[in-house]
């Protein structure tokens, strides 16, 4: 049988329960099994004779078996495998007098027993590893591993050395020697599960690497709890041609593993990358991956991989940035009806937001589809440039779509649109001095001058913002195919219609008839976007408000609705250190938004010590004092009730409620999988400051029960707000919440994105140690935008001098999002505050991190970009092309991934 890269495990071992167990992990092929990488490898193994062991510590000898017996075991069943074994050659090299101890095996199957009593007869050769423990006054190994040593190796003048009598492959070393070197060497270890070892694991895949080279043996029907035969890695760490053994390969076992296998595994790098790199054979660096030598070899063989990773990632990206502009895109050149927008709006732009604009314009005429990034921190205003991108787009005669996470965020972001569309024709252009005075990007300043315009006599425009799908002026020309800008009469009133999954089924009906009718709109939906029900025949541009919280292929499913490709915009305020955003989301034009508009007060931050109830104290009597002021306050917990058995890290509990806000299952799935990798990248125990254990965590039913009763907050109304609220019970208490009914909203973190309320001035998060600092900085965006003074406070548990300390630290000295993400990435380590590389199941990426490796991603970029030059199809990178192609169908959706 002929093995591939692309041959199932199931065809090539026979314990099934073994091929179902790896198949749980993503391990289906062969090639899964060598793209499973360990997580680390173990400290190499000590040598020492009998006489040196050392109770409870591993070591490495090797001995010559004594005798054997097999006892049943009646009672318990199965059976006990006795061997004593005698270092006494052994002894002699390591100057000490030899000894004997006992190795001891237990199982149920017979087979397994026959087995190793073949194998440990008595006369046999064995390389022992494992731990000593001490049984009846006599030293014994319980399940140690070992290696057979083919006969009449011996040792000579002090060395090992050997003479295969027997087929190599009936033992799993030739000589003493390449047994003990490989029997101590470090062991890689490997993400398992209860259903297989991390042994096990290992010993799969060196089978399917002495397959794949031609040199594999099956296993027995369970297979060994031992190592089989496997191979040296390279002695020198050469770096051979494509198709040709690597250069070391005469120090694997006879040549024949590293030759077959460099035939079977062709390079995918190009060899001037890999040479100018110094970088290992593909085959050579799987070797040294699943069976190194040393620590430095396996390092120098992960960051081969890891390069290939970033080198195939770039060159994809870099030709599906070439090939979008052989893709057909609606132009929107008429900009008449967004420069009207732009001079109603009652405050100056900045200069930001003024430049982006104009790229965005500039894209957006073209006929190739625009797909930009607009990374701004929150209230940097990223939905005035947006909503300037949809008028472009509806007053060239097309649809714009904004795609909001929650229904919260999408009512909120058609009720300010409507209003900025109202105020186009009720304010009048020129220079007003009541702009300044006004909250920059304020949704309720929008709102009241749309009011106020509509109060003056414009009827029409009052009626747009109450019934915005009545008032759609005529159709597009789209019947005689232009493309150009509408008259005014016909743009004055642009329709902006609300689809969500929670509307009545009449509402719904007729917002799906509106977009499908393809008349000029916009449209501002949830997840009902993406569903097959939902048409838009002359879309032009989609927005996606906060990206990473949409799959990737929800995303894509927006762009491959119609023949002809949309705009894309991403908009983000998570933030993304400047260098890892340029060079991972290479393929895409990147804005930034870093001026904050004028008006805008910083938000003071205070770290606050729970036992410290002085501080405490005065940390509520002053909130009290805003509240009196007319002012908000959100308090913000990461458990909803004291059955919540969430651990809370970065809280995921909270994050795991937001997706209920949302009418689509699919986002509820989206965010539970993003919860999960925050969770499991978060810091533990206390980040490692030596807490032996984790206090509770804080619940919102707790903190709203305790602050109610306090002095302080006498006759003030509490509201809570969680992901369990039916949307009725959400909408209310927001409602309640911004017009002063219940000032103080005690909630999960479903407050970090969707809610807005200008009036709110204060939010203190409980168990803030325990969050992400991109996390807290989002949470902290929630106030400060009504132009007012703001406070944060983080209430903390954490240990005085500590990491979890000093990470709120970094949140309380800067307000700067790309210091905070650059503090995170430096804090987690090999954390990632993007992920590592993409997150989600089908991505390709399995070593690299966005971040971390931007270094190595930056130079693959620009050696893929010369490569790209000289050879766009890549025809002379036959293997490249593939891994390319491989990659592609793998990450269809990836140049928007997070």
């Amino acid at each position: 049988m002929s093995i591939t890269l692309n041959t199932t495990m199931s065809s090539i071992m026979t314990n099934k329960r073994r091929v179902g167990a790896l198949k749980s992990l993503g391990v289906v092929t062969v090639g899964d099994a060598l793209t499973y990488y360990p997580f680390r490898v173990a400290d190499p193994v000590p040598l020492r004779a009998l006489r040196e062991a050392r109770i409870g510590e591993r070591m490495a000898f090797s001995a010559s078996v004594r005798g054997m017996r097999v006892v049943p075991m009646n009672v318990r069943r199965g059976y006990r495998l006795e061997a004593v074994v005698d270092d006494g050659d052994f002894a002699v090299s390591r100057h000490v007098a030899g000894a004997a101890a006992r190795l001891v095996f237990f199982s149920y199957k017979k087979q397994y027993v026959d087995w190793l009593s073949m194998r440990l007869r008595s006369g046999a050769i064995v390389v022992i590893a494992g731990e000593p423990s001490e049984f009846n006054g006599q030293l014994q190994f319980t399940h140690p591993e070992i290696m057979t040593v083919a006969p009449g190796s011996g040792p000579a003048d002090g060395e090992y050395s050997g003479v295969v009598q027997m087929s190599a492959l009936k033992y799993d070393a030739d000589t003493v020697e390449a047994g003990l070197r490989r029997i101590s060497r470090p062991r890689p270890v490997y993400h398992a599960s209860s259903r297989i070892s991390s042994e096990h694991i290992h010993e799969s895949i060196v089978q399917c690497i002495e397959l794949l080279a031609g040199t594999g043996q099956d296993l027995p029907g369970d297979a060994a709890t031992e190592a089989p035969q496997t191979m040296k890695p390279m002695e020198d760490g050469g770096i051979s041609g494509a198709g040709t053994a690597p250069a070391g390969a005469e120090s694997r076992s006879g040549n024949a593993v590293a030759v077959g296998l460099a035939r079977a595994i062709p390079d995918v790098l190009p060899e001037s990358v890999r040479e100018s790199n110094h970088l290992l054979h593909r085959a050579e660096a799987f070797l040294a991956i699943h069976d190194p030598l040393s620590t430095a070899d396996f390092k120098r063989a992960i960051g081969t991989m890891r390069y290939e990773e970033a080198f195939v990632s770039q060159t994809a990206l870099l030709q599906s940035r070439s090939n979008v502009r052989k893709d057909a895109a609606l132009p929107c050149a008429g900009v008449a009806l967004r420069d009207r927008f732009i001079e109603s709006l009652p405050f100056p732009l900045t200069g930001g937001q003024r430049e982006v604009i104009d790229d965005i314009g500039v894209d957006m005429a073209r006929e190739y589809p625009m797909q930009r990034l607009l990374q701004g921190e929150v209230g940097s205003g990223k939905t005035v440039v947006a909503v300037a991108a949809m008028l472009q787009a509806a007053g060239s005669g097309h649809q714009a779509v904004l795609v909001a996470p929650t229904q919260v965020l999408a009512e909120q972001h058609h009720a300010t649109i409507s209003a900025m569309l109202c105020a186009i024709d009720g304010v009048e252009t020129g220079d007003d001095p009541s702009r300044d005075a006004l909250s920059p990007n304020d949704p309720a300043d929008l709102i009241k001058a749309a009011e106020s315009a509509a109060d003056d006599g414009d009827a029409k425009g009052r009626a747009a913002v109450k019934h915005p799908v009545k008032h759609s002026g005529a159709r597009s020309g789209k019947q005689d195919g232009a493309a150009h800008a509408q008259s005014d009469a016909n743009t004055r009133h642009v329709p902006v219609i609300l689809l969500t999954g929670g509307m009545k089924l009449a509402a719904r009906r007729r917002a799906l008839a509106l977009a499908a009718s393809g008349d000029p709109c916009i449209i501002v939906a949830t997840h009902a976007a993406f569903s097959k029900t939902f048409q838009a025949p002359n879309l032009a541009l989609v927005v996606i408000d906060e990206q990473h919280r949409f799959g990737v292929e929800q995303r894509e499913s927006l762009r491959t609705k119609n023949d002809v490709v949309p705009h894309l915009l991403v908009m983000t305020a998570t933030p993304i250190p400047r260098t890892a955003a340029m060079t991972w989301f290479g393929d895409l034009d990147i804005s930034w938004l870093t001026e904050l508009p004028g008006g805008r007060k910083p938000i003071r931050t205070f770290v606050v010590p729970e036992n410290d109830g002085r501080m405490m104290g005065s940390m509520f009597a002053h909130i009290r004092g805003r509240i009196d002021a007319g002012e908000r306050a959100y308090v913000v917990c990461p458990r909803i009730d004291a059955d919540d058995e969430s651990d809370g890290d970065d809280d995921t509990s909270g994050a795991l409620q937001i997706g209920v806000y949302d009418d689509s299952d699919a986002y509820r799935r989206e965010s539970a999988a993003a919860a999960a990798n925050t969770a499991a990248s978060a810091p533990s125990q206390e980040d490692g400051d030596g807490a032996p254990s984790r206090p509770p965590l804080h619940s919102v039913a707790e903190i709203e029960r305790r602050l109610s009763s306090l002095p302080q907050f006498r006759g003030v109304r509490f509201a809570t707000l969680t992901g369990r609220d039916d949307d009725a019970t959400k909408q209310q208490v927001m409602a309640d919440f911004a017009d002063g009914a219940t000032p103080v909203l005690v909630a999960t973190t479903v407050i970090e994105v969707g809610v807005d309320v200008p009036q709110a001035s204060c939010i203190v998060i409980f168990d803030a140690d325990r969050y992400g600092l991109s996390q807290l900085h989002q949470l902290r965006g929630r106030v400060g935008r009504g132009g007012t003074d703001s406070w944060a406070f983080l209430i903390s548990r954490a240990e005085d001098g500590g990491p979890a300390q000093q990470r709120l630290q970094v949140i309380q000295g800067t307000l700067d999002g790309a210091q905070i993400a650059q503090a995170d990435l430096e804090f987690r380590g090999a954390g990632d505050v993007l992920g590592d590389a993409q997150s989600g199941g089908k991505s390709g990426l399995k070593l690299l991190r966005v971040v971390k490796d931007v270094k190595i991603i930056a130079d693959a970029r620009e050696r893929a970009g010369r490569l790209l030059a000289d050879d766009p199809d890549l025809s002379g990178e036959v293997e490249l092309a593939g891994a390319v192609l491989d990659f592609t169908r793998g990450n269809e959706t990836f140049l928007t991934s997070s």
